[in-house]
């Protein structure tokens, strides 16, 4: 997708990144409310989407999950919510150092959708079975929706993990990476 629509819009499909990229210096304040909107609205579009889909297969159960991100019992390995909490917040924060790596002026040109998707293909590999893998608060509201009862109970941490780690990733990277990344 970054290669697809980063050059409109900064490919911002997720309201933990937008969160990150405003604490970074990245992104004004003032696009912050619209992108999230954007993003949710594109989330719940998406679920409706898949959910179709799903349908399709005799005996699908909605009520089953359908791919809603969970912790305890809900969680694909049985992970408690620290466990889940721990792991959304280090993904998240880790995908952001990556993105404000690879997007920093000083970084190679060109390459940065390689890296982002790499590593978003990493965090995935790693957190599925823990808790499905949220990194992404809109993705998770958009399936957690249709899917409903657990799923929407457990989306508030789906909600705050993923921008505490946006924000933590992004305090990191100011850091590290110095005032030449502004």
């Amino acid at each position: 997708m970054a290669f697809a629509i980063g050059h409109i819009s900064g490919c911002h499909l997720n309201p933990a990144v937008s969160f990150g990229l405003w604490a970074g210096g990245r992104s004004p304040g003032k696009d912050l409310l619209p992108y999230i909107i954007a993003q949710v609205s594109g989330g719940i579009v998406a679920g409706g989407i898949l959910y179709l889909i799903a349908r399709g297969k005799a005996g699908f159960d909605v009520t089953a999950g359908f791919a809603s991100n969970g912790y305890g019992d809900h969680s694909p390995g049985k992970y408690s919510l620290l466990a889940a909490c721990v792991t959304e917040i280090v993904m998240t924060m880790m995908f952001l150092l990556v993105i404000l790596g690879a997007t920093d002026k000083r970084a190679p040109q060109g390459f940065a959708p390689i890296a982002i998707g790499l590593c978003l293909i990493l965090i995935h590999l790693i957190s599925i079975p823990v808790t499905n893998t949220s990194v992404n608060p809109a993705r998770s509201t958009g399936v957690a929706l249709f899917a409903g009862g657990w799923a929407i109970s457990q989306l508030w941490l789906f909600w705050v993990a993923p921008i505490v780690g946006g924000v933590l990733g992004a305090v990191v990277y100011r850091f590290i990476g110095g005032e030449e990344n502004q």
